[in-house]
């Protein structure tokens, strides 16, 4: 028996036999409860994450190259963080939501790889309910906010390339605040409204979710109730995080490319593209992941395939973004040897 496992549901016991999602409520009684407990090293209100490895030794190496890619998403956008910090030429709005960006890719892998790799190397495979709820709080608030500031810095390339004279009053430090702002606190206020209903619905049979942390599709498999006002919830958010701002990208290169068209130097042109290629790249692989992830019909949906999907928008496109944005944007690749070139000096 799972740790968290409740009797069968019966309508009219549903307090008795299911929980709040992980809170099993009269569930066991006397000493089954403490026996159950101590056998399985868990609490009733665990979760159990099935997680990305077993104990072979492919997975084993599979782990370890995992814990390579999250060191360098993590050495990566800190450095990127630092780098704008440092640079005084790149003190401007673009750059400033490129290390918002950056801050919101280390954020991500921080929330779901340390808990995923202290499982593996524990043999545990519990989570706490307060740790679930966090951590699904979390993820949704760093993914949606990247999905607006992405939306957000493709208006920054329309302004730049569309209307370079006015670049200064249209997006000024003042107006990038607000971005970063707008994007942190609508998906954290989005993240929360998620977090609370699905933490109110009664939770029945073992609490083991196929995925390798508290993401919500995984987690909305175990739910045993009505979850229209959920789903309602999903579709809503889903139009608003994703479609609304596909709809603004979609918009601004559209604005970008008729402009693109009409200038007649070629020069112009390539560095016109070049400028919005690496964000560009950055918003096909980010949108284009959770898309798969989060607007298929729970019908369709698989362990695996759900597995596949995060792991692609939580872990590769973080590792890739960085380097997109430091390999194909020159003033950063200055920035960087000037830095350099500053420290050997001093």
């Amino acid at each position: 028996m799972w740790a968290g496992e409740s009797t069968v549901c019966r309508p009219g016991l549903q307090t008795r036999s299911c929980g709040k999602l992980g809170l099993a409520e009269g569930a066991y009684e006397g000493t089954e409860k403490g026996e159950i407990r101590q056998r399985n090293q868990t609490s009733p209100v665990d979760f159990i994450l099935e997680g990305l490895f077993d104990d072979s030794l492919t997975h084993l190496f599979l782990f370890i190259l995992t814990m390579v890619v999250f060191l360098i998403v993590a050495s990566d956008n800190i450095l990127t963080i630092l780098l704008i910090f440092a640079d005084s030429q790149l003190h401007t709005p673009m750059y400033f939501l490129l290390s918002q960006l950056s801050l919101m890719d280390r954020m991500h892998v921080s929330t779901t790889i340390p808990k995923m790799a202290t499982n593996y190397l524990s043999g545990k495979k519990s989570i706490s309910f307060v740790g679930c709820a966090t951590q699904h709080f979390l993820y949704l608030s760093v993914g949606g906010a990247e999905c607006l500031l992405l939306a957000l810095m493709s208006y920054d390339r329309y302004v730049a390339i569309c209307h370079p004279l006015h670049y200064t009053v249209l997006m000024n430090r003042k107006v990038g605040l607000m971005m970063a702002l707008v994007s942190w606190l609508g998906a954290s206020i989005n993240s929360l409204i998620h977090t609370v209903i699905l933490t109110q619905f009664p939770l029945c049979g073992p609490q083991k979710t196929h995925h390798f942390y508290c993401e919500f599709p995984a987690v909305v498999k175990l739910v045993r109730g009505d979850i229209t006002v959920y789903e309602t919830t999903v579709h809503i958010s889903s139009i608003n995080l994703l479609l609304l701002p596909i709809f603004l990208v979609s918009t601004s290169y559209a604005f970008i490319l008729h402009s693109v068209i009409q200038i007649r130097s070629a020069g112009s042109k390539r560095n016109a593209f070049a400028t919005c290629s690496s964000h560009l790249t950055v918003v096909s692989l980010w949108f284009g992941a959770c898309m798969f992830s989060y607007m298929r019909p729970r019908s369709q949906r698989t362990p695996l395939q759900d597995k596949v999907g995060s792991v692609f928008y939580s872990i590769i496109t973080p590792t890739l973004n960085p380097l997109i944005y430091t390999l194909w944007n020159k003033d950063v690749a200055k920035a960087l040897r000037r830095v350099l070139g500053r420290d050997v000096i001093t």
